[in-house]
């Protein structure tokens, strides 16, 4: 598996992946699918994307990791958001996509990255608690489109390169 930051040019692909999961449901608080050019705007080279991970796989791409400033985040921190293929599903992607992005974290002087998390996402609570974030807040009862109440969990990974986890890919 190779990680490489994204291009313009990954954007139908990945749009594609995300909108799969877009319409699965369950799992993002992103309920309307996106056009390749949103996509790119908002994940890859819009006013708020830090930088933005692919994980390739033989020739197609299994998963993106973002790191971006939407929702104006307090200093230091920045909003991280994960999508991995669901069909065929391939083991290691979030783990490896998740070393590039913390790297980059580094790189750039934030403190914090901040996960923001259905609370029926079980396995998306589950992969980020994994990676080492902790839960800080919730936010009760956010809207679903047809106003189904959903909490979100907020957690956070401090950035601390003297603490940096290990996991083998």
């Amino acid at each position: 598996m190779l990680i490489r930051k994204a291009v313009t040019a990954d954007a139908e692909e990945l749009c594609s992946l995300l909108n799969e999961i877009i319409l699965a449901g369950g799992t993002t608080a992103l309920e309307t699918p996106l056009t390749a050019a949103e996509f790119a705007d908002w994940f890859i080279d819009g006013d708020f994307p830090l930088v933005c991970h692919v994980a390739e796989h033989g020739r197609s791409l299994a998963g993106f990791q973002s790191l971006s400033l939407y929702g104006d985040p307090p200093k230091g921190y920045a909003d991280i958001a994960t999508f991995a293929r669901m069909k065929p599903k391939i083991s290691g992607v979030g783990r490896a996509l998740f070393q590039a992005t913390l790297a980059a974290a580094e790189e750039l002087g934030l403190e914090f990255i901040n996960a923001t998390i259905r609370a029926d996402n079980v396995g998306g609570l589950a992969y980020y608690t994994r990676m080492g974030f902790e839960p800080y807040d919730r936010l009760l009862q956010v809207p679903l489109l047809d106003g189904t109440p959903v909490d979100r969990i907020k957690k956070r990974f401090k950035v601390d390169a003297k603490r940096r986890p290990s996991f083998s890919v």
